[in-house]
C-alpha cells in the first residue's frame, strides 16, 4: 500500500518541484532526513528520492527566471572554503583513501544542500515550507517512535534506520532536540490559524521530548535539559511554559524504566564511566593526530582505520597533562572521535576546527542578531525564528560535543536559512518598511 502511495504521488511531487524550486529544497531536505526508502519494501524502494530531488532541485533553479541575489556572506565562505579545506585534506589523508573519498563525497552533499537553500529561499513562505519538511521528517519519526515507547510503558529503545544519517541513537536525540524549536516557531505562526495544527504541534513537542528519554542517550538527555533553560530564559510566557516543562517531566519520570535512570545517573560519575572514558581516548587521539599532522588533520574517518589507531596510541603517553589513568586505548578495535570538535579536529587539522567554529559561532551571532533586529522592528514572527534557530544551533553545538556529528545535513540547512535571513530577507522587510 506504501508502495503504491508512493508511487502515485511521485509524478505529481516531481512536476511540483520542478515549477517551484523552493518545494525541491524542502522535499530535498525531507528525503535526506525522512529516508522514504526505509519505509517502503516493494517497487518503490529502489528509487533514489534523495537523488531525485537534489537533482530536480538544480534543474528547477537553472529553470528560474528571476534569480535572487547570490550572496553568501562570511558564515557562507567559511562553509565554501571549510568544503575546499576537506577536498585538501582528503587528497592528503593518511587514512584508505576509497573510505575518505566516500566521506567526502557524503559531506559535497550536504555542503550542495546548503548551497541550493542560499540560493533560493527568499520569501517567509519558503523558509516555513522548508521547516514543515523538517518537522514532518524528523518530528514525525519522533511521533512514531515516542508512541511505541508510551505503549510499551518505557519499553521500547528509540533508534534511528540501518543505513540512515540518523541511524545512530544518540545521533537521532541530538536530531530530535534541535527540532524541538523549530516547533515552538511553527505552533506561534499557524498554532493560532487552525486548532488542528495546534494540537498537532503540542503532540509533537511532547513526543519529540519523550523521545529524547527512549533513546536514552545522555548526551541527548544534557541538550535536551540546556535547551530547557535557554528557551525558558528566551520565552515571553514563562508561566505556561513552565507548567508545561513540568507536566512533561512527570509524565517522563512515569514512563522511563530503572535502566534510563542509572544510565542518567552515570553522568554524575563520568570518569568511572567506561564508555565516557572511551570517548575521552577517542579525543585525545584525535588530538594527537592533529599534532602529529597540523595542518591538514588525517582526512575524513582516519581515526577509525585500526593501523593509525595503534600508531597514535604509541604518543599516548606524550601528553601526559591530556591524560587519565582509567581511559587508555582500545589494543584490538578503533573508535569514531565521538565529539563534533576532535572529529573535525582530527579529519582536518586546527586550520579545519578554525573554519568550523567560525561557521558554528558565526551561525549563532546571526540567529541572535536577527532577533534582536527583528524586535526593534517589531517583527514577530522573524524574531520568533531568530530565537528558534539560535536554539537549534546551541543544540546541535551542545550536543555534538560527544558525538561524531560534524557533517549532519539539518544543521548546514537551518545556516542556510540564517543566512537567507540576514541577507535577503531582512534587509527586504527593512526596505519595504521605509517605503
Amino acid at each position: 500500500m506504501r508502495d503504491l502511495f508512493m508511487l502515485a504521488i511521485l509524478p505529481l511531487l516531481m512536476y511540483v518541484v520542478v515549477k517551484r524550486p523552493f518545494i525541491a529544497v524542502g522535499m530535498w531536505v525531507w528525503t535526506a532526513l525522512f529516508y522514504p526508502n526505509a519505509w517502503v519494501y516493494g517497487p518503490a524502494s529502489g528509487i533514489r528520492y534523495n537523488l531525485l530531488f537534489s537533482a530536480l532541485g538544480v534543474i528547477s533553479y537553472l529553470m528560474m527566471k528571476n534569480k535572487p541575489r547570490v550572496r553568501f556572506g562570511v558564515v557562507g565562505c567559511c562553509i565554501l572554503l571549510f568544503f575546499a579545506w576537506t577536498t585538501i585534506t582528503t587528497m592528503a589523508t593518511i587514512g584508505i583513501p576509497a573510505t575518505t573519498w566516500e566521506y567526502w563525497n557524503r559531506f559535497a552533499k550536504v555542503v550542495l544542500l546548503f548551497v541550493f537553500v542560499v540560493l533560493i529561499v527568499e520569501k517567509k513562505l519558503h523558509v516555513d515550507f522548508l521547516l514543515w519538511c523538517l518537522v514532518l521528517s524528523v518530528g514525525f519519526y519522533a511521533n512514531l517512535e515516542g508512541i511505541k515507547y508510551i505503549v510499551t510503558g518505557g519499553g521500547h529503545m528509540i533508534a534511528g534506520f540501518h543505513g540512515h544519517a540518523l541511524g545512530d541513537r544518540n545521533e537521532l536525540s541530538i536530531a530530535f532536540v534541535m527540532t524541538l524549536p523549530i516547533c515552538f516557531y511553527l505552533l506561534g505562526e499557524y498554532g493560532r490559524t487552525s486548532r488542528a495544527i495546534k494540537y498537532a504541534l503540542f503532540g509533537t513537542i511532547a513526543l519529540l521530548v519523550i523521545s529524547v528519554i527512549g533513546t536514552q542517550s545522555r548526551g541527548g538527555f544534557i541538550a535536551l535539559t540546556a535547551l530547557g533553560v535557554y528557551l525558558f530564559m528566551k520565552s515571553e510566557r514563562k508561566t505556561v511554559l513552565a507548567l508545561g516543562i513540568v507536566v512533561l517531566a512527570i509524565v517522563v519520570m512515569q514512563l522511563a524504566p530503572p535502566e534510563w535512570t542509572e544510565r542518567i545517573n552515570t553522568i554524575e560519575e563520568a570518569n568511572q564511566d567506561e564508555s565516557f572514558m572511551g570517548r575521552v581516548v577517542a579525543w585525545k587521539l584525535s588530538f594527537i593526530m592533529a599534532m602529529q599532522n597540523p595542518i591538514t588533520g588525517g582526512g575524513f574517518k582516519t581515526l577509525e582505520y585500526f593501523p593509525v589507531w595503534q600508531e597514535l596510541s604509541r604518543s599516548f603517553f606524550s601528553y601526559p597533562w591530556f591524560y587519565t589513568a582509567d581511559a587508555l586505548p582500545n589494543p584490538v578495535a578503533a573508535h569514531a572521535a565521538h565529539s563534533i570538535y576532535f572529529q573535525v579536529l582530527g579529519d582536518h587539522g586546527f586550520v579545519g576546527l578554525f573554519l568550523f567554529l567560525v561557521i558554528l559561532g558565526g551561525s549563532f551571532l546571526s540567529a541572535r542578531s536577527i532577533s534582536k533586529q527583528a524586535k526593534a522592528l517589531d517583527i514577530a514572527w522573524l524574531r520568533n525564528l531568530g530565537v528558534a534557530l539560535q536554539l537549534s544551533i546551541f543544540s546541535f553545538g551542545l550536543g555534538g560535543a560527544a558525538l561524531s556529528f560534524a557533517y549532519f545535513d539539518m544543521i548546514y540547512a537551518l545556516i542556510g536559512l540564517v543566512l537567507v535571513l540576514t541577507l535577503r530577507i531582512l534587509p527586504a522587510l527593512r526596505a519595504d518598511m521605509k517605503q
